[in-house]
C-alpha cells in the first residue's frame, strides 16, 4: 500500500491535464467549454458534444438542420441540449478560475433577483435613447439616441469610446433611430424611421449599406446565431429575415417569416433553442391612454409556441403590465421590460408562459431595451433617466 502511493501521485496531474484536453475542449473549434452562452457544451442526439457557437455555425440559417461533424447523423439545432456532465466536470476541476463569478449554474434555473451594480450615460451623454445592443466580440455597448451623432459606443466600464451616425438628410445619415443590433462580425445595424430604412455600419462608423424601399416602418432588429437579421415592420405587420454580405455591403436575400402580426416592434432570438419572441402593440385605449401589448414566441421553424397579452398577465400580477422590450436569458427564459410598473419580469420558458416572476422592481423609470452580457449581467436602457443600468444576476 505504502509503495503504491508515490507511483499514483504523479498520475493525478496527468489525468487532470488529459481530462482538460480530451473532455473539456470542443473538437470542432478547439475552444475550452464554459458556462458562457457561446461556449456551453451541447449534446447532439447522436451523443457527440460540441459548443453552442459551433452548433450555430453548422446549422442551416433557415431550417436549423445540421449534421454531426463526427458521425454525420442529421439533426436540428433545437434538438441539442446542455451537456450537464461536462458542465459539472468543469466545476469539479476548478472551472471557476476560467469563468466569471457571475456565470450561471450548470442546470437551468431562473434568476432570483437582480441588483443594480452601476449606471452610465445620463442626460447630456444620451438624449432620449431608444435602442441597445452588445458587441459579441468586444463586449462594448451600442446605444442609439436623439443626439447629434445618433450611435454611441461605450466600453464595459461606461466610458464613451466612439460615436457616429450624423443627424441629417443625406442617405447615409441616421434621422430617427428606433433599434440597433450588432452582428457576430461587429457590424452595427440601425432601423431608421426617418427614411424607413435599415442602415449598416462597420464598428468604426463607416456606412456599408442602406436598405431602403422594402419596409413601411422597420422597427425592431436582432442578429440571429447564423448572422442573419430579424426585422419587424410595424406598418405591414411582418417579421422578416435578411441575409447580408456585410463585408461587401450587399443584401443577398429577404424572406418574410410572418405576415399577420399586429404592430410588431421588439424582437429577440434565443441562442439556446432558436426560438423567436416578437412584441406586438395591438391597440391603445383612448380613454386611458393605456397601451395593450402582446408577446408571441415562435419556434425556430416559425410555429407559434405560446403567446400572452396585457390582459393575460393581469391575471397573474396585481397591476397592469405594458411590455416595452423583450429578450431571452441564457437559460431560454423570456424576459420583458414593463414601462407601466417600471420593472423587469421573467415570464419563464416559452412552453410555460406565463410563469411571472419580477426580477427588478425598483430603480427604473422607463425601461425600453434589454440585453444580457456574456457574464450574465443584465443591461437595461432607461430612456427617462437617459442611462444604461447594469444589474448583476443572483442565480438560484
Amino acid at each position: 500500500m505504502g509503495d503504491e502511493a508515490p507511483g499514483t501521485a504523479p498520475a493525478l496531474p496527468e489525468l487532470l491535464r488529459e481530462a482538460d484536453t480530451s473532455l473539456l475542449e470542443c473538437k470542432v473549434c478547439f475552444e475550452r467549454f464554459g458556462h458562457r452562452q457561446q461556449r456551453r457544451p451541447r449534446n447532439l442526439p447522436c451523443g457527440h458534444v460540441v459548443c453552442l457557437a459551433c452548433v450555430a455555425a453548422l446549422a442551416h440559417p433557415r431550417t436549423l438542420a445540421l449534421e454531426c461533424p463526427f458521425c454525420r447523423r442529421a439533426c436540428r439545432a433545437c434538438d441539442t441540449s446542455d451537456c450537464l456532465p461536462v458542465l459539472h466536470l468543469l466545476e469539479l476541476l476548478g472551472s471557476t478560475v476560467h469563468q466569471s463569478p457571475a456565470a450561471p449554474c450548470a442546470a437551468p434555473c431562473a434568476p432570483r433577483a437582480l441588483t443594480c451594480h452601476h449606471a452610465f450615460g445620463g442626460w447630456g451623454t444620451l438624449v432620449n435613447p431608444t435602442g441597445l445592443a452588445l458587441c459579441p466580440k468586444t463586449g462594448r455597448v451600442v446605444v442609439v439616441h436623439d443626439g447629434k451623432r445618433r450611435v454611441k459606443i461605450f466600453d464595459s466600464g461606461g466610458g464613451c469610446v466612439h460615436q457616429f451616425g450624423e443627424k441629417g438628410d443625406a442617405a447615409q445619415d441616421v434621422r430617427y433611430p428606433l433599434d440597433v443590433t450588432v452582428t457576430n462580425d461587429c457590424h452595427v445595424i440601425v432601423t431608421d424611421a426617418g427614411d424607413r430604412s435599415i442602415k449598416v455600419f462597420n464598428f468604426f462608423g463607416q456606412i456599408k449599406l442602406v436598405i431602403g424601399g422594402q419596409f413601411s416602418l422597420p422597427w425592431g432588429v436582432e442578429t440571429t446565431p447564423q448572422n442573419g437579421l430579424l426585422v419587424t415592420d410595424a406598418d405591414t405587420g411582418s417579421l422578416n429575415l435578411l441575409e447580408v454580405d456585410f463585408a461587401e455591403g450587399v443584401l443577398q436575400r429577404t424572406e418574410r417569416l410572418q405576415a399577420h402580426l399586429c404592430n410588431p416592434r421588439g424582437v429577440a432570438v434565443s441562442w439556446l433553442t432558436g426560438a423567436i419572441a416578437v412584441l406586438e402593440h395591438p391597440s391603445t385605449t383612448l380613454a386611458t391612454g393605456a397601451s395593450s401589448t402582446r408577446v408571441k414566441v415562435f419556434s425556430s421553424s416559425m410555429q407559434l409556441i405560446n403567446q400572452v397579452d396585457t390582459f393575460g398577465l393581469s391575471l397573474f400580477f396585481p397591476s397592469r403590465i405594458t411590455a416595452s422590450a423583450v429578450t431571452f436569458d441564457h437559460q431560454g427564459n423570456v424576459i420583458i421590460a414593463d414601462t407601466a410598473g417600471a420593472a423587469i419580469l421573467c415570464l419563464g420558458k416559452p412552453e410555460e408562459l406565463p410563469v411571472l416572476k419580477p426580477i427588478v422592481t425598483h430603480g427604473l423609470s422607463r425601461p425600453v431595451a434589454l440585453t444580457f452580457t456574456k457574464e450574465n449581467s443584465l443591461l437595461v436602457l432607461d430612456t427617462a433617466s437617459h442611462s444604461i443600468k447594469v444589474y448583476k444576476v443572483d442565480w438560484g
